[in-house]
Formats: structure tokens, sequence, C-alpha cells
């Protein structure tokens, strides 16, 4: 079920077992991404000492399999992915497989949903707990039957004594196997895939039915007694703080209750609620319509004069000036030296929103010290730090039970919008539920970066790169957490920047300083979005000048076969946050799923020109591999469809495919929507955009027609699979543009292009 169950976090074992279950915690990763120390522990029964680390895996004496399950679910499946893993190896039947949505708590290690990374991340580990389980029930099975563990195996929710035949169904064996010593991970058997039934097979997620039936917790479903509801009126300047408000009229407004003042926050912002002022109410459409009513004056900010038209013209010009250095192989300035066939463009990325079908929206109790939450969030410690910080008390006092989220992009791992939700609710002594419109949501967003990048090389007489200069200029991440922080961090510049595995001889990468004066946050596939952008058009451009085909010039540049690792060829070392040495950058991969989404694509019978068009990118990220084939139909009026795209992709082993190709078909629908129509603006400090009919996302008549996902079988680690889908997107279409109008796209949205 994925009802979301509202209960006291220190009876939270005690609700979900009964005496005699056999439980497993099983330490999960720390947020670093290493092991967390330490065995497994079992235990008879469940206890309020017994919530000590990491997954929870209880066996009822019934048969019923409970797994707490720590990360959000968002639509992509992660929710059912790594119990699925768990229940593989113990060979439970899903039918029944129970999951209880964890709170946040720091000992379950990274409860953080975002950077692509859970199934990676956590693999490991639930395999580990499901054998573990497995080997006792095993255990206990023999001692029942006074024969050796080794005849005894487990099969379909039951242990099988194999010369015998014999059968004792897991719920039996619970009691007797809770008292069997844990195994030592090197008595373990995992395995081997000719015996999976759940990994690499379509199965179905535990919370489809109830999500058909308009049965599943969302955010905005929670309902708490003695609830009332917010709606805030924040500055339309980002940093501009409260000067006077007046809320008569406000409170004229039937339903209203009154309005109370979030103060503003302190540099550096992080994610602290923004400030302004609520008003509060019965139900949320006296709280919206109240706050129309209200007479609220700002005073001046330092943002007041901003406006990203006199912005962007900033950061292009700085991406033409030498910058700070970033990555640097050979001496690109001696091969761009007298006599040597350059080739230069500018591109240029705006800011987009994330936009997520549920704005964020939250519900807090504050009382006697202490904060019970519940949030759609991709992140509950993050929360748990947040209020902890906003209410001057400890993160111990802070409990965060989590939903479902209606989309999340990296929007709902900042927890601003809980923040304001408790502030209130410890000012107004009840429950609070600030639930943000879509005005709000595109207002006050934490705005992905708009970004400049120039791009020049020099090539031989085949038109192949001999040098290659890029540099970018973009508001940094960094700023929201350090105000004067104005570079690209590291993990920003190995995201499609400095860690491209091309074989070029001399390659310099460089980025530029850029002022924040909005709040800049991460969106779905990050840095890679503007930088896949400018690399792959490029790359694009050097192609039709030397008159080749972009696929096999690619591959050209691309190289032979090789292992990259960063520190000989100069790169940085984020690497996603793992080990070079255990992710490496491999080319025979990345060539792969080039040459499969040719083959797959028809590109060889392709057709060009006359209002059609095929377009190609490439690239890494997330420790994925993926290349796009996109064609475009343009016609006389320049609007443009997109009848089909092709997605190649190797993200390493497949755990759950269906979820795997659902999301690519996402990242097409998402990328189609960034290269498209997505861009947000600014005059005199003020957001331009409020809703859908001025921040566009593809419909269904603008989204690609028919995607096609080719996965690559691979026995390879999992890697990323929600973000890699969508850089190589916007420059496959806007190559195809190319090819069908004769018309180059250098700057992002198409819609500003004039394509007649």
């Amino acid at each position: 079920m994925s009802t979301i169950r509202i209960m006291d976090r220190r009876d939270f074992l005690e609700t979900l077992f009964s005496a005699g279950a056999l439980i497993l915690s099983a330490p999960l990763l720390t947020s670093s991404g290493q092991a967390a120390a330490g065995a497994f522990a079992a235990s008879g029964r469940a206890a309020k000492s017994a919530w000590r680390s990491g997954l929870w895996l209880g066996i009822e004496t019934d048969g019923t399999v409970i797994i707490i399950t720590h990360r959000s679910e968002m639509g992509t499946g992660v929710r059912s992915t790594l119990p699925m893993i768990v229940a593989e190896e113990l060979d439970a039947e899903w039918d029944r497989v129970k999951l209880e949505q964890a709170v946040g708590d720091g000992r379950l290690g990274s409860q953080n949903t975002d950077g692509s990374c859970s199934i990676r991340d956590f693999i490991g580990t639930m395999r580990e707990a499901g054998a573990t389980a497995r080997l006792m029930l095993e255990r206990a099975a023999a001692a029942r039957w006074n024969v050796p563990a080794s005849e005894c195996m487990a099969e379909r929710h039951e242990v099988v004594h194999r010369p015998t035949g014999k059968k004792a169904g897991f719920g039996e064996l619970a009691s007797e196997a809770s008292k069997q010593p844990v195994p030592k991970k090197e008595d373990l058997k995992f395995k081997t895939p000719d015996r999976y039934r759940y990994i690499g097979k379509t199965m179905p997620t535990k919370d489809v039915e109830d999500l058909c039936q308009g049965k599943g917790t969302f955010g905005y479903d929670v309902q708490v007694p003695g609830m009332v509801y917010a709606s805030i009126a924040r500055s339309p300047v980002f940093g501009g703080e409260l000067e006077d408000y007046h809320d008569g009229e406000a409170k004229k407004v039937n339903g209203v209750r009154g309005t109370a003042v979030i103060p503003p926050f302190k540099a550096p912002h992080a994610f602290q609620a923004l400030g302004g002022v609520a008003v509060i109410a019965d139900h949320t459409w006296a709280a919206l319509q109240g706050r129309k009513k209200l007479k609220v004056s700002w005073k001046s900010s330092p943002h007041d004069n901003f406006a990203s038209d006199a912005y962007r013209k900033e950061l292009v010009e700085a991406a033409k000036k030498p910058q700070k250095l970033v990555r640097n192989v050979g001496d690109v300035n001696r091969a761009f030296g007298p006599g040597a066939k350059t080739f230069e463009a500018d591109y240029y990325t705006p800011m987009l929103a994330h936009a997520p079908m549920e704005p964020p929206v939250a519900v807090a109790d504050v009382r006697e010290g202490q904060a019970t939450l519940w949030a759609a969030t991709q992140d509950p410690q993050a929360v748990q730090s947040a209020v902890a910080g906003a209410l001057g008390i400890d993160k111990s006092k802070v409990t965060c039970h989590v939903t479902l989220l209606g989309g999340g992009f990296g929007r709902k791992s900042k927890p601003d919008y809980v923040c304001e939700a408790a502030l209130l609710s410890k000012q107004l002594g009840k429950p609070v539920k600030v639930a943000w419109s879509r005005e709000d949501d595109i207002g006050f967003d934490y705005y992905h970066a708009p970004a400049a990048m120039h791009m020049k090389a020099a090539v031989d007489a085949k038109g192949r790169p001999t040098a290659w200069l890029q540099r970018s200029v973009f508001p940094t991440i960094g700023s929201t957490f350090n105000a004067a922080a104005r570079y690209g961090e590291e993990f920003e510049m190995g995201m499609g920047w400095t860690d491209l595995p091309f074989d070029i001889a001399n390659h310099r990468a460089e980025n530029g300083p850029a002022e924040n004066h909005v709040r800049i946050g991460w969106l779905r596939s990050v840095a890679n979005v503007y930088h896949a952008f400018a690399i792959h058009s490029f790359l694009d451009e050097l192609a039709q000048a030397a008159r080749r085909d972009p696929v096999e010039y690619f591959l050209d540049v691309l190289g032979a076969d090789r292992v990259v690792l960063p520190k000989p060829e100069g790169m940085g070392h984020w690497n996603n946050g793992k080990p070079p040495e255990e992710f490496p950058i491999d080319t025979a991969r990345l060539r792969r799923v080039v040459e499969l989404v040719a083959e797959e694509s028809g590109w060889k019978n392709r057709k060009n020109g006359g209002g059609q068009g095929w377009g190609f990118a490439a690239h890494r990220s997330f420790l994925s591999y993926v290349a796009v084939v996109a064609r475009v139909e343009v016609d006389r009026a320049g609007r443009i469809r997109i009848p089909r795209m092709d997605i190649a992709a190797d993200v390493g082993a497949v755990i759950h495919p269906d979820r795997v190709t659902a999301q690519f078909e996402g990242s097409a629908v998402f990328g189609a929507s960034i290269a498209l129509m997505g861009e947000i603006t600014a005059a005199q400090g003020r957001i331009q955009q409020s809703n859908f009919h001025n921040y566009g996302i593809a419909r269904m008549q603008e989204a690609p027609m028919e995607t096609r996902v080719h996965l690559v079988a691979s026995d390879k680690a999992p890697a990323g699979v929600g973000e890699p889908g969508v850089p190589p997107i916007p420059p496959a279409l806007c190559n195809a543009v190319f090819q069908a109008t004769g018309k180059r796209v250098r700057e992002l949205p198409l819609r500003r292009a004039k394509l007649t």
C-alpha cells in the first residue's frame, strides 16, 4: 500500500513488527557512498532500542515480509526497486512483500533521493540483506529437520529440503530464524543472474494500484486534526525584506483567520525560508483569496535592477575573454597559432524552473520543543537539519514523514517550504499546511543557472580537431551556501566540462565568474544541460564544416577504445562522487551506444532538408552513457514537430527495465521542454513568468510523438538513470533543426529562433 502511515517515530518499529518476527537491521551506505561499518543485527521482536541503523527487513510469523524503504518516490519506482532487490535475494514472493516509508533519520544512511544514485549506492546492501535473511531461514529449517544447511534452499517464500522435498514457509521459520547467529558476509551466497526472478524483469511497482485508484498520499493530501492553511506573500525581488503591510481587507475574506510574519533569511540563504507575510485560513481557497487582498510594501534589494537580457550579455561577453583554467592538456595557444584553421561559436542557455506537477507543500506541527512534519521531500534529513536550524532546536527533535511526490527534479531536495510551515506552526501553536501555488513555484524557485559558453577549435585537413578551447560562465550553485561564490564548483565542472573523453592533443577548459541575482539550484542533470548543449552543438558544426557524417565524426573525435582516468588527462576529480578506478570513463561504452542508436534509428537512411531533419548527440553523465537521434519536422511557420526520438543507453546492469525505460521516455519530454520553450526571464529583479501559459512545458503535440529506448545489456555496476537521458536531447534537437532548415541555433529556447 502506498498510503503513508502517520505514526510516532519512537513507536515506529513496534507498530510494524509483532512478537516472533525475524527482524534484520542492515547498515546502509553513508552519504559519502562508502559502506557503513558494522554487521547485521538480529532481533526476536521489535523494541525501542532496536532502531539503530540502516535497512530494516522483517519477516512476520504469517510470512509477510516488511521492508522499510528509505528513499523518496516521485515516479521513478525507487520505492519498489530497492526492496525488489532484497526480495530477489531472499526469494520472497513479491505479492507478500509490504513496504513502509521511513521517516528522516541519519542512521539510515543518505536519504537524499537526488543525483541518480539510489540503486548504485544501495544495491550491495540490499542484496546482502536479502541473502542474510535467506541463509538464516535455511539454517533454521536445517536445525528443525536435523539436516545439513547445505541441503536446504529458499524457494518462493519457502525453505525446501532438496533430498526429501520437505517444506516450511518463511512465516513458520521466522521465530526460529531470529535465534540463529547472523552469518558472516563471507558465508553469504548471492544469486546468479540465471536464477533471477525479479532483477532485469518487468515487475509491478507496489504503488501502482493505489496511484490508479487515487489512494496514494501525496503532500497535498496530508490532513491532520486542527490544521490551518497558509498562503505566503514573498518579496518579488530576491533579498527584499518586508517594509510594511496592511491586512484589513484580507481579514474580511470568509475563512481567513489572520496573518503572520516570517522573518527574512540571513546570508547565505541555503534552505532558509525566504520570509514574508502569511495569510492564515481555514482552507486553501480562503488563504489564496486573502493573500490577494494583502497590501504589502518591500524594502529595496541589491537585486532590484537585475534584468535577464542585460545579464545574458554580461555572461556572453565574459565567456569570450580568458578565464580561470580548470583543465589543460597540451598547448592550445600554440596550436591556434599562425596558419591554423579555426572555428569559433558562442552558445547560451537561459534560466529554467523545475515546475514539478505538484508544487512544494508541507505540513508542520511544532509544540513543546518538538517538530513533526509531513512533506513531499526528496531529502527528509535535509528537512530535519533546516527546520532544526530555523527553530533553534536539536535535529533529533525533528521528525519528518515522507509522502509521495508529484515530481521533484531536484526542487524538493531544498526544504525552504518546510521551514515556512515549521516557523508558522511555532508562531500559531497549531499544525499548519503551506501549499505553494503554481505562481509561487515558478516565481520563487531555486533556478537552473543561465550559462554562456564560448567554443573554439583548430582542425586538420580532415576537419578533425587538433586543438580545443571551451569556456563557460554561469552563476554557481555554490552561491546557495556561500554568498561570495562566483566560480563553478568542482562538481559542476565535472558535469560534461572537465570530463570530456575526446582524443584531442590540445585541450583547454576554462570557467569565468558570475554573480547570482536569484536562488540557484540543481535541476535534473544540472550543469550537464548547458555543457552538453554547447559541446555537442559545436561538434555538429565542425562535422558540417568538414562535410562529414556527424555520427562518424563523433566517433573519430572520441578516438580508440580506452579507459580514461582523470589525473593523467588533466581532468577534475569529481566523477559523480565515485572513485574513477571503480567507474572510469570507458570510451568503448560510449562508442557502443552511439553505434546502437545509429543502427536502431535507421541513421544511414536519414533524409534531411525540405523541413525534415535528423540530429544526433551523445553524452556521458551520472556514470551512464547515452546517445540520441532526434527527428524533427519544421513547417513554413517555423513550428517544430518531433515525430520520433531514439535513445540508446548503457546504464550498467538494469534492475527494473520498465522503470528505466520510463525514465528515459520522461527525459525525452523533459529535454524537449528545455529545448523548445524553457526560459525564465527577469526585469527589475522580478521573475516574469508565473504559470504554464508563459512558462511552457511540452504538451502532447509538442513532445516526441514516439520515443524508442534501446538499453545495452550489461553486467557492469548500475549507474544513473533519472538524469543522464536529458543532456543530449537539446543539442540533438537543435542539430536536427539545422538539417531541416539550414539555420543553426546556438541559443535556447528554440521558440525564440527565426526558422523561416
